[in-house]
Formats: C-alpha cells, sequence, structure tokens
C-alpha cells in the first residue's frame, strides 16, 4: 500500500483484470463466476471496514447467483448497485438515515438492464443524502474515503461504487449522474466516468416525476473498453428510442476532430493551476494525435447556474417536505441531513423563480445544440471538477452553511450542463496532483454521440495509461 493507497489488488481470480478481462477468463474456463464473485467479497471484507463503501452487503446470494451466473457481454463478473436504485429484497436507504430499511419487492428497470449483462451483484454502494452532495459524507455516519488516500473525499453522489472500483473490488460498479454523480467520484478516485445521452440506457424510478429529467444511469469503470462493453450489452437489453444505437465501441476512430477547450466555469472562480494544468495537457495532446483544439466560450451564462441551483433547491424541498409520498410512507423528516435541511429552506425563499428556472433548465438543450454548431466542435474538452480533489470535512453537512454550498458550487461547476441539457459526456483520469491523487478531464458531445467519447477517449487511454492505484 504505497503512498498512503488502500486497495485490495492480489493474485487471486480477479486479480488486476478489468471487468472484460474478467468476463473472458470466465468464459474461457481460466475461473469460474463462484471463483470471482469469492475474491471479490474477500477484498470487500478487506478493505471495506476502512474505507466505508457497502452500505448493504448481499453476499450469500451473489455466491448463489455466481454458481449460474445470466449470460450476456459481462457474465458472471461482480458487481455492485448504488443505494437509490431498487434490488429486489435489499433495501433502498438513498444514503439518507430518514428512510427506513425496507427491503424492495422488485428490481428497477436499470437493474434489470445491468443484470442483462450478466454481472452478479454483491451489494449495494454508499451514498451521500439523497445525492445532494459531492462528496459521499454524512451528519452521523462516517465518510466514504478514497482509496488513493483516504484522508481525501471520494467524490460523490456515487462514491461507494467509485471507492469499490478504484480499490480493485470489483471492476465495474452501478452509478448514476443527477449533476455530476457519475463522473465527480469517477475524477476523484482515477476512474472512466460516462454520463449517458438522455434517454440512452433505463431512466431512474424519479424521473417520471421531475419537471426536467437530470438523472442519467451507468457505471464507473477503470478502462474505456469496460464502458464501452457495458454500454453495449445494456443496448443489447433496451434500445433507446430517437437516436442511433451506438453499438459496440472497440477503439479510436481515424476521423480527426476539431475540439473545443474550455477552462473556467460560470462560477466565477478560476480553475485551479493543477486542474488548469492537466486540462490544457490533454489539449496538446490532442494536437499531437492529430485534432485541432480551438478556445471556445461558455455555452451558458450565470443564469444557468441560478437556474439548476434552484432547480436544486426544489429538488431538496419535495425529499424533505413530500417523502412519505414521493420516497415512503415511513420518511421521517427529522432525521434528514443539514445539506437537505437547508436546500429545502432555500426553496422555501425563493419559489417564485421557479416556473422561470424550469423554461431556462428545458432551454439548456437547445442553447447546448447551437454552441456546437456555433463553434464548429465536434467535442469539448474542459475540466471534470473546478478544483482538484478536497480533503475529507471540506464539503461535510456539517459545515456551517452557506458557506457549505458555496463550497460546493465551487467544486461541481462543470458538470450539471449535461444533466440539464441531456447531453452525454465523460471523465477521464488523465492528470494527477502534487499529492498523487487524481485529476479527472471532461469531454462532451452532441445528444446520441457516445461513440465519439468512446473514440476518443480509447485514443487517450493508449497514448496517456491511466495511473494505476497498485503500481
Amino acid at each position: 500500500m504505497a503512498d498512503g493507497r488502500v486497495h485490495a489488488f492480489t493474485d487471486d481470480a480477479l486479480g488486476d483484470l478489468d471487468a472484460v478481462g474478467v468476463a473472458a477468463a470466465i468464459a474461457k474456463g481460466d475461473i469460474s463466476a463462484s471463483e470471482a464473485t469469492e475474491a471479490a467479497i474477500t477484498r470487500a471484507e478487506q478493505v471495506d471496514p476502512g474505507l466505508n463503501m457497502l452500505v448493504v452487503r448481499d453476499f450469500d446470494r451473489a455466491l448463489s447467483q455466481a454458481a449460474s451466473p445470466a449470460p450476456g457481454r459481462l457474465s458472471g463478473v461482480p458487481s455492485v448497485i448504488k443505494d437509490n436504485t431498487d434490488v429486489a429484497g435489499l433495501p433502498t436507504r438513498h444514503g439518507s438515515e430518514a428512510v427506513p430499511a425496507r427491503d424492495a419487492k422488485a428490481d428497477a428497470a436499470f437493474t434489470t438492464q445491468l443484470r442483462s449483462t450478466g454481472v452478479v451483484v454483491i451489494g449495494k454502494s454508499t451514498m451521500p443524502e439523497f445525492g445532494f452532495n459531492a462528496s459521499t459524507e454524512f451528519e452521523n455516519l462516517l465518510p466514504t474515503r478514497n482509496p488513493w488516500n483516504p484522508e481525501f473525499s471520494c467524490g460523490a453522489s456515487s462514491g461507494g461504487s467509485a471507492a469499490l472500483v478504484a480499490s480493485g473490488v470489483v471492476p465495474i460498479a452501478h452509478a448514476n449522474d443527477g449533476g455530476g454523480s457519475i463522473r465527480i467520484p469517477a475524477a476523484a478516485c482515477g476512474l472512466v466516468g460516462l454520463k449517458p445521452t438522455r434517454g440512452r440506457v433505463a431512466d431512474a424510478a424519479e424521473a417520471a416525476t421531475m419537471p426536467v429529467n437530470i438523472i442519467s444511469n451507468g457505471v464507473v469503470t477503470r478502462t474505456v473498453r469496460d464502458t464501452a462493453h457495458f454500454l453495449a450489452g445494456a443496448e443489447a437489453h433496451r434500445a433507446a428510442s430517437g437516436m442511433p444505437n451506438v453499438g459496440l465501441v472497440e477503439g479510436p476512430s481515424e476521423r480527426r476532430l476539431r475540439v473545443g477547450l474550455i477552462v473556467d466555469s460560470v462560477t466565477g472562480t478560476p480553475t485551479d493551476d493543477e486542474t488548469r494544468a492537466a486540462v490544457q495537457d490533454t489539449a496538446t495532446l490532442l494536437e499531437k494525435l492529430g485534432h485541432t483544439v480551438v478556445e471556445v466560450p461558455l455555452p451558458v451564462t450565470e443564469r444557468f447556474q441560478a437556474d439548476f441551483v434552484h432547480y436544486w433547491a426544489l429538488l431538496g424541498f419535495s425529499s424533505h417536505h413530500f417523502g412519505k409520498r414521493v420516497i415512503t410512507p415511513g420518511f421521517d423528516k427529522s432525521r434528514t441531513d443539514p445539506l437537505t435541511k437547508y436546500l429545502a429552506r432555500r426553496f422555501v425563499r425563493q419559489a417564485w423563480r421557479t416556473p422561470a428556472a424550469i423554461r431556462g433548465l428545458k432551454h439548456s438543450e437547445a442553447v447546448y445544440r447551437r454552441s456546437f454548431a456555433d463553434y464548429g466542435v465536434d467535442v469539448v474538452v474542459s475540466p471534470t471538477l473546478g478544483h482538484t480533489t478536497p480533503r475529507l470535512g471540506h464539503l461535510s453537512p456539517n459545515v456551517a452553511f452557506p458557506e457549505m454550498f458555496e463550497r460546493l458550487i465551487r467544486y461541481a461547476a462543470f458538470t450539471p450542463l449535461h444533466n440539464a441539457s441531456g447531453a452525454p459526456a465523460v471523465s477521464l483520469p488523465l492528470g494527477s496532483t502534487s499529492e498523487g491523487l487524481p485529476i479527472g478531464v471532461h469531454l462532451s458531445a452532441l445528444h446520441g454521440d457516445e461513440r465519439t467519447l468512446l473514440e476518443v477517449a480509447y485514443e487517450l487511454e493508449a497514448a496517456r495509461p491511466f495511473a494505476r492505484i497498485q503500481d
């Protein structure tokens, strides 16, 4: 465990294989799905007590399922589901002490879609309350720690999933993204985190009641090919309507692209030096690979930020005041954490802004599409986050408000546009801090064009192999 890193990589059935590698080893008979699952469980028992990544363990049922795994691209590969998505027989608590531990009666639509790839679910991963925070920290519970350095945040809201993959417990894990919650923990933990186009995969249950559906399901992985194989498998189960299939992307394209470059966000706080350097270094690498890189202006103004923050507060208000109706009858709002309560109060003070904020967020899709046409670009590269990964405590819900919320806005500064507009985006681990923590670089594309993002991601991964925690 060099440099304070905590991981479980060892010479067992999983080794240092990615999900595609594990599936191939199972298919060839080199290992069995049971052996892969047993290895994941052993690894979880080794490192989870210190990192706090699993909120529910389902080891016995996982071993039973691994004895005869479902077919699919990732048949027999151990994985986890995030704690805001139903798994039959397991509780869904949304990271909140306000939600009682009652077992779900059936799998959510996305759980079914993920299982269709053949993965074996060993449990559920931690997340901050209702996914509102960008760090997996709690008012009364222990935080989920970053395997690269346990004194630092692992990001959020899919923080437990990212930590499980980064530490080697599983090679692929469910994540979802309502404001950056796939891409933020991927950046913090040195992973690939693709937020698909809105509608590409099965929606979260909450989407049906949201005025603007900002949530996309997906996965976090250690390699580009794992993300590509997941997407191809998910698409085989449920083809998206209204957009072309992605298919299985297996490597870079020969097509050279026009790449837009953005380094600062709408918050007015400049990106920190190490993050800026990682993005500019990636732009230089893209130019060396034959792409054309041009600086482009931000496609949105401070008005977008205000609209998204207000919508965030609306969701907090809805969860806090209507939890018995929209979450579970046993919901106890007195046990929500300080961030949820702050969002609810903030919404009440500015409720009159709601119609205009919703209109603005709905209009962001047209603004986003027009920006690609106006700038003449195929993809845009930017930071994933406003600054490098903070230490635990910086974004704790116990920090005084509104300072904590202002910190949160400055950190999660780049990702929300793609949730509101519905566009695809990916964070890739292409940089590192002076303290050895990963830095994520963000690439985004037009709606339905995950293929281009994956092709560029393959090319960047080959040109600059991602750092490995076990090295």
